[in-house]
């Protein structure tokens, strides 16, 4: 009901009931006008007109309410912030929603798509690069938290042409099968050498006091046991690592077939078997 197209002969308040009275008292709380709500009791000759403008204005103001808190939602949704990254030795000035993982702002923003996104939830490492040195899982890490630091992915691994050591004794051991997981093993390997250095102990350290500096093979596996291969390439990775530990040449594990035993491959069917 439009109460402004009533006639503006106002009558007198003293008749209302109790009732019309404390919806008056609403009315005029939520906005209405005292001489609007008299106006539309003398016309219909009833609170309960009263009682339904009563319900429409809160209505609308529910509405306007819930409006407004989705437009704030939005509007947060599409903001971004100025983000500096220090990847590879390169500064990178960005514009990012606040929620972007710094996994998907090295791929999907600086295509840098040598970390790979596996489980996205932290627990298969595929994601691992070096913030600062130390290993990180990036899909669990804000790109505004590694503001200021330096990261380090497979790409920046090596010098230029020369591969790094760790990534050519995985080539030489062979410890890259399917090669999905491998640029997180690659940048937890090189990291978890430096910890060594630095005396950090792991989980299976004896020695709190005095953590080894030369590593036992359970020691690296513990340490890489968060970088997850479904190939089972593990023999090999331990070796690499092993290798690049000791600065020793370490005999393969794996070999090309000889002549002999390329002669004896078998067939099944029309599918080869080795």
């Amino acid at each position: 009901m439009d109460v402004s197209q009533l006639p503006h002969d106002v009558p007198d308040d003293g008749g209302l009931s109790e009732d019309e009275k404390a919806i008056l008292g609403e009315l005029q709380s939520s906005g209405l006008p005292r001489r609007e709500f008299l106006k539309l009791v003398s016309y219909t000759g009833a609170g309960v007109m009263g009682i339904q403008l009563l319900a429409e204005r809160k209505a609308y103001a529910e509405a306007a309410s819930i409006a407004s808190e989705t437009a704030g939602i939005a509007e947060a949704s599409t903001s971004s912030i100025p983000v500096r990254l220090h990847v590879n030795k390169a500064i990178h000035d960005l514009k990012l929603d606040p929620r972007t993982t710094l996994l998907d702002a090295l791929r999907e923003t600086l295509a840098l798509t040598g970390t790979k996104k596996g489980c996205d939830h932290g627990q298969c490492g595929a994601c691992t690069v070096m913030v600062d040195g130390r290993r990180v899982l990036s899909c669990l890490t804000l790109a505004a938290q590694a503001e200021g630091k330096l990261v380090t992915t497979v790409e920046g691994l090596a010098n230029g042409e020369e591969l790094h050591p760790m990534q050519d004794a995985f080539i030489r051991h062979d410890g890259f099968q399917c090669g999905y997981c491998t640029p997180g093993q690659l940048c937890s390997a090189v990291a978890l050498l430096d910890e060594a250095k630095r005396g950090e102990a792991s989980f299976v350290t004896k020695d709190l006091q005095q953590p080894p500096h030369e590593l036992t093979d359970d020691e690296i596996r513990e340490r890489m046991s968060g970088n997850i291969c479904r190939c089972a390439a593990y023999p090999q990775i331990l070796a690499a690592i092993r290798e690049v530990q000791s600065g020793r040449k370490i005999s393969q594990t794996w070999g090309f077939a000889t002549e002999e035993q390329l002669a004896g491959i078998g067939r099944e069917g029309s599918h080869e078997t080795v």
